[in-house]
């Protein structure tokens, strides 16, 4: 459960003209958007400046190529400062886990060759660790963290699967398919301490912590600027500190390969890029219209009243409370439990998201857990009180149709 219960509606936020901020998106009008955790959405202003990139791009391709990485260097300038870290520390990829690709594939066995994850984890990057293991001729262990665990519970749990082969430990800084944080910070000084580095899957984390690598001793990090950020698609950050950031190399070998890090990075042949180096429009758009305070706390409070509302109506039709209690909640994300019979598995979660949006005209988020279906809420400026009204007044009854229907249909098979 959140740490605080909000009763009321926030206030929606407005551009400075008065309109509504989803005006400032290209949002499908028709579609309530309530799963911004998953693919963010991009203000117009980031969309045209990657346009007229694209248009200088195709008009002189001969010209632009030469002089890109000079231009991605100078975007991660802007970029770190966002995230508050040193320039230095910066390389751009296109997604989270492509920069968690970039650790598993540069990684030396130096133990027994053994990775730590929990049961929390990203499924793709989870069987990433997998094959990184097999090459390493060691095994994947998953330390199991309740999902009500406090924060020194989930210490506990990550690190009774640590040992002496351990090579590498990967945590979630906020969780996907659960909403809720891991003690990285408290894993980081053990592991440290232990001299087994640390790679942290913070996917969620730019734009929803406010600094998000403070206090945070880690080898390596990654986050997507493109969800909370509202940066353009495919723009992800990986930050690596320590020696073994020499280590690292792009997953495509390039004319930059000589170079250091995180200057290696920056020349990738002809990839498109210009989602990099419109990302700090994204950002400075919701700085100067808000401001990213203003913004966070209007995203909590949102996501805390759809909570409600939601799981009031959950409640209302099945007699049990949709309240979670989750661990180390995080702020703008929530999770509400579904009726039974609805995403018992990650397939069947998937299949509720495909169909909600074709029957019911909603994005939403869907996941599961230990067998346990969620609904996972996620806010941004452009969501209003309305849209989480309208899922439990409209949605959920349909939701609780279909959940006895698969019921039904699993009880006669």
């Amino acid at each position: 459960m959140s740490e605080t219960e909000v009763t009321t509606a926030p206030r929606p936020l407005l551009l400075a003209d008065g309109r509504p901020a989803a005006r400032a998106w290209s949002l499908d009008p028709v579609m309530k958007h309530l799963n911004h955790g998953s693919f963010g959405a991009v203000p117009l202003v980031a969309q045209e400046r990657q346009n007229e990139f694209r248009a200088e791009m195709d008009s002189s391709p001969v010209v632009w190529f030469p002089a890109l990485p000079q231009r991605i260097a100078a975007a991660r300038i802007d970029l770190a400062a966002f995230l508050r870290v040193a320039p230095d520390d910066v390389a751009l990829v296109p997604n989270a886990s492509a920069g968690i690709s970039v650790v598993f594939a540069s990684l030396q066995r130096r133990r027994g060759g053994s990775i730590v994850v929990t049961d929390h984890g990203y499924g793709a990057v989870t069987m990433g660790a997998e094959r990184l293991a097999r090459r390493w001729g060691g095994e994947v262990r998953t330390a199991g963290v309740p999902l009500e665990a406090s924060e020194e519970q989930a210490y506990e749990a990550v690190m009774a699967a640590v040992d002496d082969d351990t090579d590498l430990i990967v945590l979630d800084q906020i969780t996907s398919a659960t909403a809720r944080r891991l003690p990285v910070e408290l894993v980081g000084a053990e592991a440290r301490r232990r001299g087994i580095p640390l790679l942290v899957d913070a996917a969620h984390a730019p734009g929803l912590i406010e600094a998000p690598l403070a206090g945070l001793t880690c080898d390596f990090w990654v986050g997507n600027l493109h969800k909370w950020g509202c940066t353009p698609r495919g723009t992800a950050t990986l930050v690596a500190r320590g020696e073994l950031r020499e280590e690292l190399y792009p997953l495509i070998d390039s004319w930059g390969a000589a170079d250091p890090y995180p200057d290696r990075f920056d020349q990738q042949g002809t990839i498109d890029a210009t989602g990099y180096l419109a990302a700090p429009a994204a950002l400075d758009f919701v700085e100067t219209t808000w401001g990213w305070d203003t913004a966070r706390r209007y995203m909590d409070d949102l996501a805390g009243y759809g909570e409600r509302v939601i799981g009031a109506a959950f409640a209302e039709l099945t007699g049990v409370t949709g309240t979670v209690d989750v661990g180390m909640p995080v702020p703008g994300m929530r999770l509400v439990r579904l009726p039974d019979g609805l995403a018992g598995s990650r397939i069947e979660a998937d299949a509720l998201r495909d169909r909600a949006a074709r029957e019911l005209g909603v994005e939403a988020a869907f996941t599961s857990f230990d067998g346990i279906g969620y609904m996972r809420l996620s806010a941004h400026v452009y969501n209003t009180a309305a849209d989480y009204e309208y899922f439990a007044e409209d949605c959920v009854p349909l939701l609780g149709r279909w959940a006895r229907a698969a019921r039904e249909h699993q009880g006669g098979a």
